[in-house]
């Protein structure tokens, strides 16, 4: 049974035929008996009787045709509202810290230029947390840079990134064009949060050296950690793209460090599972393409 046959039974009752009913709908005369017929067995019911070549409903007939009129007006009501949300296109999309700070203005530009009609919402935190919101189904689609742990996760490469020390004029490491990694054992660190990939990278690795930094204070705003460090209150391990534009004025230095070097994919992230809807492959499209 489906709304096709419910459709064809109202309309044969409210025209007291199958003939006018086969005209109002435009369905040939015996596919609307043949509806009929499937109906009643499915049913098991006779729900018209034919006396004096004349259509009567029966009371089985009158007992469906009251729930067929419901189910079909809350059917109708539902393509209508599915309809209309597939017009208001939208998309729900995660950045880490860096690529929501660096690349989403003109990756969001460019998706607006493709596409107007796009109401998009943009969550930007960690990438540990992004990978989280992915999993939950709170996102479509996330750029991250670094590492996600979930197998249930789709990863397309964008571009690349490195991970990089910097210092403010005021340290008395800024005068030095490349340093070795033992320079910084004890030196204030301004640190990102946990699941920073920015953090976790480059920490780790020093810390497999066996080089201790001393965490001055721990901040999720890059900003904020940027303004510290170009104050001269210790040193900072941030993304390359983010500290472009003080690097360039001279406010901050990136630290050569001899033997280290650590680049990192930019990339997009959603689940396997995930519907990729016309709305999400257009912003995929423009993710690629600013590679």
């Amino acid at each position: 049974m489906t709304i096709r046959h419910l459709k064809i039974f109202i309309a044969v009752a409210e025209q007291g035929g199958m003939r006018r009913a086969s005209e109002v709908l435009y369905i040939s005369q015996p596919s609307i008996s043949q509806a009929i017929m499937e109906l009643e067995k499915h049913y098991n019911v006779r729900l018209f009787e034919r006396l004096s070549k004349k259509l009567y409903i029966t009371e089985d007939g009158k007992h469906l045709l009251s729930y067929a009129k419901h189910l079909v007006k809350s059917f109708d009501d539902l393509e209508s509202m599915m309809l209309e949300r597939g017009r208001n296109k939208k998309i729900y999309i995660g950045a880490s810290v860096s690529v929501g700070t660096c690349l989403l203005d003109d990756i969001l530009e460019n998706l607006a230029k493709e596409d107007s009609n796009i109401e998009v919402f943009v969550t930007i935190n960690n990438t540990s947390k992004i990978e989280e919101l992915i999993l939950n189904n709170e996102l479509d689609i996330a750029l991250v840079e670094g590492e996600v742990e979930s197998a249930d996760i789709i990863q397309k490469s964008v571009c690349e990134d490195e991970v990089v020390a910097v210092v403010g004029k005021r340290n008395k490491l800024y005068n030095f064009e490349s340093i070795t990694y033992d320079k910084l054992q004890g030196e204030d660190y301004i640190s990102r949060e946990d699941g920073s990939n920015d953090r976790n990278q480059l920490e780790q690795l020093l810390l497999n050296k066996g080089v201790v930094l001393n965490k001055k204070w721990t901040c999720t705003n890059t900003e904020a950690i940027k303004n510290t460090v170009i104050r001269g209150n210790g040193i900072a391990l941030l993304s390359k793209m983010i500290v472009k534009e003080e690097v360039e004025k001279g406010l901050l230095k990136i630290l050569s460090l001899r033997n280290i070097k650590i680049k990192r994919e930019i990339k997009l992230i959603y689940h396997k599972n995930k519907y990729i809807s016309e709305t999400i492959n257009k912003f995929i499209d423009v993710c690629i393409n600013e590679k």
